[in-house]
């Protein structure tokens, strides 16, 4: 009876609609919901002025994160520790807003336009690139880009290991030693050749070996304790929730709650923000990033080393035909 392939076809022709549509959920609905929420934003200068200022910020109900400052030198202090986007100072000539596009192009044209719009009719309000995008990528465009291939090699790598059957510590040591070769591969290419990355080098190819790590010990780990299963799981995961979701293209706190705080406990998110600090802020706010990463690279070796000590299950990659098992002796 061809039962069986009758419902294999069905389950194809139901899955593929799901998949089509949890993807474009995914990536869709974050940019068409995308604006500011509890954006950190910084006002400088004296009361009574800055407080009338920061007043018709609050006007947009949830939008921005007030922070005050003295002067002009502690917003732009806070603008490269990336405490705030940027900052507006209310001067005796009137308001001059401060950006910093490196930590995000689209944050900063909002901001622009939200202090014209916040000063008074026909006052122009300068602008100053506190900590500028470099002129090779000014939309942030290729940096934003750099991360789906650096998620889709992670995935490889956890789903290489998985189907070639390396187990224990062979596995792990496989999995750092591709994610290192990654991070040099792609700074290479996004450091040295683009220039869409301006920090040491060196630091910048540990943060991509780091972010590759994650995502492939996350991938080899969740197949060591599923199955091969566990490579699907982990593409879901890594791909369609923390690409889409990792705000790396805009701001985490521009995109709907909760979806900003979850890209960033995800590798592609964690990645993104901590390619950012090492790139363009001497690694400014670098440690919740790089805590996080870290996590995910350890958990993910652990449960590849863990599962390397069980015996595989019937069905599993380490059982495919070809594998021959070692005889077991007893007394």
């Amino acid at each position: 009876m061809p039962a069986a392939p009758n419902r294999r076809a069905v389950a194809v022709i139901l899955l593929v609609p799901l998949i089509v549509t949890l993807s474009l959920w995914a990536f869709s609905w974050p940019a068409a919901r995308m604006a500011p929420r509890d954006l950190p934003v910084g006002v400088a200068g004296a009361a009574p002025a800055a407080d009338q200022l920061q007043r018709q910020f609050e006007q947009r109900a949830g939008a921005f994160e007030i922070h005050r400052y003295d002067d002009e030198a502690a917003a732009r202090d806070a603008i490269e520790d990336r405490v705030v986007y940027g900052a507006v100072v209310v001067t005796e000539e009137g308001p001059r807003l401060l950006t910093a596009s490196a930590a995000s192009p689209v944050v900063s044209q909002l901001l622009t336009e939200a202090a014209k719009g916040a000063a008074p009719s026909g006052t122009a309000v300068p602008v100053t690139d506190v900590v500028a995008a470099p002129a090779t990528d000014p939309r942030g465009a290729a940096l934003g880009a750099s991360i789906l291939p650096l998620a889709l090699a992670g995935v490889a790598a956890g789903a290489m290991v998985t189907v070639m059957r390396l187990r224990g510590a062979r596995a792990a040591v496989t999995l750092v030693g591709a994610a290192g070769l990654v991070g040099i591969a792609a700074t290479a290419v996004a450091h040295s050749w683009l220039g869409v990355v301006t920090g040491d080098w060196w630091t910048e190819a540990g943060v991509v070996g780091l972010t590759v790590l994650a995502i492939a010990s996350g991938v080899g780990g969740l197949a060591a304790l599923l199955g091969s299963k566990g490579i699907g799981v982990g593409a879901l995961l890594m791909v369609l929730l923390g690409n889409s979701f990792s705000g790396v293209t805009s701001a985490p706190e521009m995109l709907p709650e909760p979806v900003g705080a979850i890209g960033q406990w995800l590798p592609p998110g964690a990645g993104g923000s901590l390619l950012r600090s090492v790139a363009f802020f001497d690694g400014a706010a670098a440690g919740g990033a790089a805590l996080t990463l870290t996590v995910w690279a350890v958990l993910g070796l652990a449960a590849v080393l863990f599962g390397g000590r069980r015996e595989p299950e019937a069905g599993s990659p380490a059982e495919l035909p070809g594998r021959r098992r070692e005889p077991v002796l007893t007394d």
